[in-house]
């Protein structure tokens, strides 16, 4: 059973996809802080603001490769991923860092992307467990955008993190966009902006954004946010 506020039609759709009914219930509560009366804001507990900043790359870096870690790799693109394993990778890589955009969509929503001719998904593996992805999107014409990119949690710390996102970032290149692009906001991991700006990426905007709150998903708010 969940308790849901009408309010918050966004997350009562979720839960709607995922099988659940609304069914008439009364509710008796007793507000020890806020409340109906309260001057606190019930919609600050619903959303959470984040600075999202989008950077764009115009020309192919002329660095030398990346060598990959030490470590028994693999890299494989996924052809026609389900969508119970894009969540698996998309909830778990995310989890830290408060990745919920993707937590709200249907299945069907996700599986015309995933399965898009123009979209690809590569796995990191170590020694055959799942530990990254890199998610390119070719749609725009002329642009490639690395719309996910991240580690699972219990890989981050090993140098694969650089080599994935090198990788990922020269992968783009091989269909000889006019640019580049990736977007970062201040709930990721600290050192991601950095990273994409060593790298070769470059800030084009900002913007400030609200989005469902990490709570609302059993998600922590990441610690560099408390």
């Amino acid at each position: 059973m969940l308790l849901i506020r009408p309010t918050n039609t966004k997350v009562k759709a979720f839960y709607e996809r995922l099988g659940y009914r609304e069914e008439e219930r009364s509710l008796l509560t007793r507000w020890l802080r806020g409340g109906p009366d309260s001057d606190i804001d019930p919609a600050k507990h619903a959303e959470i603001e984040t600075t999202v900043t989008y950077l764009e790359m115009t020309e192919r870096p002329t660095r030398p490769s990346v060598p990959a870690p030490a470590m028994r790799l693999s890299l494989q693109r996924a052809e026609m991923p389900t969508v119970s394993f894009y969540r698996y990778l998309y909830n778990t890589i995310g989890a830290p860092w408060a990745w919920v955009s993707k937590r709200l969509e249907s299945d069907a929503d996700i599986k015309a992307v995933i399965q898009d001719d123009d979209v690809d998904i590569y796995v990191l593996s170590v020694a055959g467990v799942p530990a990254g992805m890199v998610q390119l999107d070719r749609r725009e014409f002329q642009v490639v955008d690395i719309a996910y990119f991240g580690l699972m949690p219990d890989f981050i710390g090993h140098g694969l993190g650089k080599y994935l996102l090198n990788w990922g970032i020269d992968q783009a290149w091989e269909s000889n966009p006019a640019r580049v692009t990736v977007n970062t906001c201040d709930l990721d991991h600290p050192r991601a902006l950095p990273l994409y700006q060593k790298c070769g990426f470059r800030p084009i905007r900002r913007e400030v954004v609200s989005l469902a709150h990490p709570h609302l998903f059993g998600l922590e708010v990441p610690a560099h946010r408390r």
